[in-house]
């Protein structure tokens, strides 16, 4: 193998693909992982994210339920149009880094490998587990005598994992996992801003976007809901989406964006004045254009959502929330572990992007860790991404073809004798 450039390295995930060459810093490509279709069309489209398509009322076709692909025919289709009109790739001249959920059934693994081998005709494959790559990113960033171990907290778009990593290896035995992501925080965003506001319970991309746009973690849930519910309109949390017309503008966006950032007054009034939300679509509207017919407001919604992920039980789901998802993981290791798990916490995955979030979960644990182990959270510099930079190093690696199931073992071998060289 002549370089990493020969590398394709995917994270396959349920809500977004991220691809690009081995040894780069970022992938070349974040695409969904799905076709839509316009309401105005029988025809199932790729995304182009750069072309800005009007996404209202489209709906969406996914090859991954719950994390796992349940249609590689459908997935063989999205991947076709990456490697050939994105990427613009030869898989039979590449070698594969491909990442795959924790737990994955053999019936899948072998989908996913008949995919690789027999559909695309790639020369090697290397499939890793997400938790060992964000945590071998980390510990090239941050390199100190305990960066051989860390509890990763993955929280995307179909789920939620608590995985502790030991010299690169996730241990699986250990891992503990909440059935919630990113898909279910945006339901239920559906449900409220419709039972309150206006049906859009078609409008799963929207949605999406405001609550990327305008959800975030509450420090304090009893304090905020009871200054929710102040009728009056300087409410600190009130803020207004415009939903797309189709004419004057075709994707949504929040009308009032400094209005939006005022609840970060309760916990720092300083960062009110300078910090942007993480989304950059944000913009000032026309104040010739009226809008109210296009547009709702929401307040304890912005919280409510994401609250989902810390305390599951409050809408009937019999799970923990993720506190005490990483406690149990924890407990689940060795003694001697426990100290430097609890020091070395790592935040990836989209949900993790919400306002607050690291702080909430560090005030959650704290009371359930022993007091004289330290409790350490980082988040990552861009946790969407973080999986993937960890699988562009390891391709970069000298070692790296070694690690490879070549397509002639593969012939030779079979897929489940494959898959045991890579996670033992």
């Amino acid at each position: 193998m002549s370089s990493a450039t020969n590398i394709v390295v995917v994270d396959n995930g349920g809500g977004l693909i991220k691809a690009g060459l081995g040894g780069e810093r970022d992938p070349s490509a974040v695409l969904p992982n799905c076709l839509y279709r316009p309401p105005s069309s029988k025809k199932w489209v790729h995304l182009d994210p750069s072309a800005e398509p009007d996404l209202t009322s489209a709906a969406a076709r996914r090859p991954m339920d719950r994390g796992y692909l349940i249609n590689p025919e459908l997935e063989r289709e999205i991947w076709a149009h990456l490697f050939s009109s994105v990427l613009r790739i030869s898989p039979s001249q590449s070698s594969l880094l491909l990442t795959e959920p924790l737990f994955t059934l053999p019936s899948i693994q072998r989908s996913l490998d008949e995919l690789v081998f027999e559909d695309f005709n790639f020369r090697s494959l290397y499939v890793a587990h997400p938790p060992s790559l964000v945590h071998l990113y980390e510990a090239t960033r941050r390199p100190s005598s305990r960066a051989h171990c860390s509890l990763v907290l993955d929280s995307g778009f179909s789920f939620t994992h608590a995985s502790p990593v030991l010299h690169n290896f996730t241990l699986n035995y250990a891992v503990r996992r909440i059935d919630l992501g990113g898909k279910a925080l945006t339901n239920h965003l559906k449900d409220l801003v419709s039972f309150r506001s206006v049906n859009v319970m078609e409008e799963t991309f929207i949605i999406d976007h405001v609550k990327e746009s305008l959800c975030f973690v509450s420090l304090d849930v009893p304090r905020d809901l009871s200054l929710a519910r102040t009728a009056s309109k300087d409410n600190l949390f009130r803020a207004t989406y415009v939903l797309p017309d189709g004419v004057t503008h075709t994707k949504g966006f929040v009308k009032h964006p400094h209005q939006a950032r005022r609840f970060l007054a309760l916990s720092n009034p300083s960062l009110v004045a300078d910090r942007e939300i993480h989304d950059h679509h944000l913009q000032q509207t026309d104040n010739n254009v009226d809008l109210t017919k296009n547009e709702f407001d929401l307040t304890n919604e912005r919280f409510l959502v994401p609250e989902m992920l810390f305390r599951p039980a409050d809408l009937g789901m019999n799970q923990a929330g993720i506190a005490e998802c990483i406690v149990r993981a924890v407990n689940a290791c060795h003694p001697h572990l426990h100290p430097v798990l609890y020091e070395s916490i790592i935040l990836t995955g989209g949900n993790t992007l919400f306002p607050q979030f690291a702080e909430r979960l560090e005030k959650e644990l704290r009371p359930l860790v022993p007091d004289d182990y330290n409790v350490k959270i980082t988040a990552q510099e861009d946790p969407i991404l973080g999986v993937w930079r960890g699988g562009s190093l390891l391709a970069s690696s000298p070692d790296f073809e070694a690690m490879c199931v070549t397509k002639s073992e593969y012939e030779e071998l079979g897929s489940a004798r494959c898959r045991k060289r890579f996670f033992h």
